[in-house]
């Protein structure tokens, strides 16, 4: 019987034999990662359990960017308990201020994660790294202590389900929109703790930018993780990032799944999830007249260049409405320097945009674009829960760039094609 590539790279990883979906297994981890809010739990955990020192300085990565640069004397704490940490081990992978980026655009970036490998992180959304095909999946504080101790943890390994996505995009189009279309068919629990794998011949035609936001809201399906065989635009991608090597996998012809998925995505328009979950669907074309306050432009979902690219075109030459905030956050320093250089900060000043340091900030109601009562927000971040960017009665749509971008011009959810 064949295997699903989320199957054979667990497998990989343990020396149990026999691996089938529902099986309990331990399995070596090539990347264990922590942020300022999850790992200084994880540090007093490790320290509690007697750990003296990680079990590899190489594999643990610690990336302080959810509350940075710090936005007050709590963060300020859970920070400094993340660099004496760093320090007193003498982690290769720490990024600090100057050097820090959204921890899901900063990795893949810096060649940390590879395809092949198996990743662990105490934030959800570590199932970015599907796109690059690795098995990757968010953990709990108390899961990353122990595998910072002992470089395991325990899964069950997951029934996937396969998406086979058909056709050629249409314009405006893009990787957000297609996952947001995915979530509002099967649900917030449509994929629950199973591997959502996505193959077909648009598949081929997609960016790596593309393929890392769908990966990254696999987990707004209840999915373990998403994943992409790696392909000729993967290879390129990590070849020129990888400083160690990497195994290439992908699904036998005849492996199993608990469901195959077509999806004719010429019949997709941009999407916008409206409050308050991410499967809250809706086309573009069927909207209604929803004004807005603010757009936010940034996230590990969408604060990637090519994002970037996408929001300056439609801004190009335009102003942001009047009383309509517009705030972009490039996701690492590497895209901020980049955007520099190809004049988009420029653009995004000139269309009187705020721009920020790398931050998750506001994604998760830290800082750096806070909703106040009664305030709507466009958003290209991957969740739109009660509270998650501010007040309980404030509410967030989630959009792909270039309609975050109209919205912006327009002060009111829109597609770039209205203006």
């Amino acid at each position: 019987m064949g295997r699903t590539i989320t199957e054979k790279i667990l497998a990989a990883h343990t020396t149990q034999k026999g691996i089938r979906t529902g099986m309990l297994i331990n399995a070596r981890v090539d990347i264990a990662l922590g942020n300022d809010v999850t790992a200084p739990i994880a540090i007093a955990e490790f320290r509690k359990a007697g750990g003296v020192n990680v079990f590899d300085k190489e594999k643990v990565v610690l990336v302080p960017d959810h509350f940075t640069p710090n936005k007050d004397i709590a963060s300020a704490e859970q920070c400094r308990i993340v660099r004496q940490f760093a320090r007193e081990q003498g982690l290769t992978n720490y990024f600090e201020i100057g050097e820090v980026g959204v921890e899901h655009a900063l990795l893949p970036e810096q060649g940390i994660v590879l395809p092949g490998d198996l990743v662990i992180g105490a934030d959800s959304h570590t199932c970015t790294y599907g796109a690059l095909g690795a098995f990757a999946t968010g953990v709990g504080s108390t899961d990353l202590a122990a595998a910072m101790l002992t470089g395991e943890a325990w899964f069950k390994v997951p029934e996937s389900m396969k998406f086979v996505l058909h056709g050629q995009l249409s314009k405006w189009v893009s990787g957000k929109d297609l996952i947001i279309y995915v979530i509002g068919k099967i649900g917030v629990d449509g994929a629950l703790y199973r591997a959502m794998e996505f193959t077909g011949d648009t598949v081929r035609t997609l960016t790596m930018a593309d393929r890392l936001t769908m990966a990254n809201m696999a987990i707004e399906a209840g999915a373990k993780n998403g994943i992409f065989a790696p392909d000729e635009t993967t290879i390129a991608y990590v070849k020129e990032r990888a400083k160690r090597g990497y195994t290439v996998y992908d699904s036998d012809p005849d492996a199993t799944y608990a469901s195959v998925i077509e999806v004719d995505v010429t019949k997709i328009e941009p999407q916008v999830a409206f409050p308050h979950l991410p499967s809250n669907a809706r086309g573009i074309s069927s909207v209604g007249n929803v004004p807005i306050d603010q757009v936010w432009i940034g996230s590990c979902t969408n604060g990637r260049i090519e994002d970037l690219r996408v929001a300056a075109k439609v801004l190009k030459g335009r102003r942001v409405a009047p009383y309509v905030r517009l705030i972009v956050v490039p996701a690492t320093p590497t895209i901020y320097r980049q955007a520099l250089k190809e004049g988009l900060i420029e653009t995004f000043l000139d269309a009187k945009a705020a721009v920020s340091a790398p931050t998750c900030g506001a994604c998760l109601g830290g800082h750096m674009g806070i909703l106040a009562k009664g305030e709507r927000s466009v958003a290209t971040t991957n969740r739109n829960f009660v509270g998650r960017m501010g007040h309980p009665e404030s509410e967030v749509y989630l959009a792909n760039p270039a309609v975050a971008a109209a919205s912006a011009v327009l002060g009111r959810l829109a597609g770039p094609d209205e203006l």
